[in-house]
């Protein structure tokens, strides 16, 4: 398990989405144990979640605060992958129109890697979240709270997602036309005979910027996708929900289907503003 870890953090790093880390055209990680990882992390986050329940419930109430806490536990990690099931077709479909001919495992394990960025984040911010958990009683605030820590971290994987795209891309094109990779001041020949550009050969983050010949179209297209990834994302956690739990309802694993996550962010905002 530990080794699954320190790919998680190769990939935080950035280790694993340099250019020679990928001089094969592939991202090369173990997606089974990068998403034991995942669902360990977003349970730990999901617990975090569902502990505002817990602190503010009743006596009377007890076992019903401890299930929210389990409740989001479970679903959390289901967020996830149903998100990434439900968007992975389109990924693979996209990928194909701009020419990019990565497999569906390659798409596959881009998205897992992207998911691990997404809730390593989350996880990091757990302990924020259980502080505000102790010291407010304010549902709605806790509400937009978890919706922000979500949002940073979705584009934060999102970010990943999109450089190291740019990145699969810039090797493809390397390996079309090596020509474009033939001058010293600008390629440097890896051992077994890619040639990759020299700008990576520097130590760089996982959101860095690199390379001089993506292609524009690939760009936006990624970009219009990582919208949709987005809007299936915060959809799915509405059709799941709950997962803080209004200390002032009864339990309930799932709520009834009504309105949608952006209609209830700004609700939710009108309450905690008073308007």
């Amino acid at each position: 398990m530990l080794k699954y870890f320190k790919q998680l953090d190769s990939i935080l790093r950035g280790d694993a989405t340099r250019l020679p880390s990928l001089a094969d055209g592939r991202i090369a990680i173990p997606v089974g144990g990068l998403s034991t990882v995942i669902i360990l992390l977003a349970v730990f986050y999901g617990f975090c979640m569902g502990s505002f329940n817990l602190m503010q419930g009743l006596e009377s109430r007890a076992r019903d605060t401890y299930m929210q806490i389990v409740a989001s536990g479970v679903k959390l990690p289901l967020l996830f992958f149903l998100t990434l099931a439900v968007t992975l077709p389109s990924l693979y479909v996209f990928n194909a129109l701009v020419g990019s001919r990565l497999s569906v495992l390659s798409v596959l394990r881009l998205l897992v890697a992207s998911t691990g960025v997404i809730v390593a984040v989350l996880a990091s911010l757990g302990p924020i979240v259980v502080f505000f958990a102790l010291s407010t009683p304010n549902y709605p605030f806790m509400i937009l709270l978890n919706v922000a820590m979500c949002t940073v971290s979705g584009l934060l994987g999102l970010a990943f997602l999109l450089r190291t795209m740019h990145r699969l891309v810039l090797i493809q094109e390397a390996l079309d036309c090596p020509r474009l990779a033939a001058s010293p001041a600008d390629a440097a020949l890896q051992p077994g005979g890619s040639h990759v550009p020299a700008a990576d050969a520097s130590p760089s983050g996982a959101l860095d910027q690199v390379g001089t010949f993506t292609s524009r179209k690939a760009v936006r297209v990624f970009r219009i996708w990582t919208i949709v990834f987005a809007l299936v994302g915060a959809q799915m956690s509405w059709v799941l929900r709950p997962f803080v739990g209004n200390p002032n309802m009864e339990f309930t694993w799932f709520r009834a289907r009504e309105s949608n996550f952006f209609q209830a962010v700004i609700h939710t905002l009108g309450n905690l503003f008073g308007l």
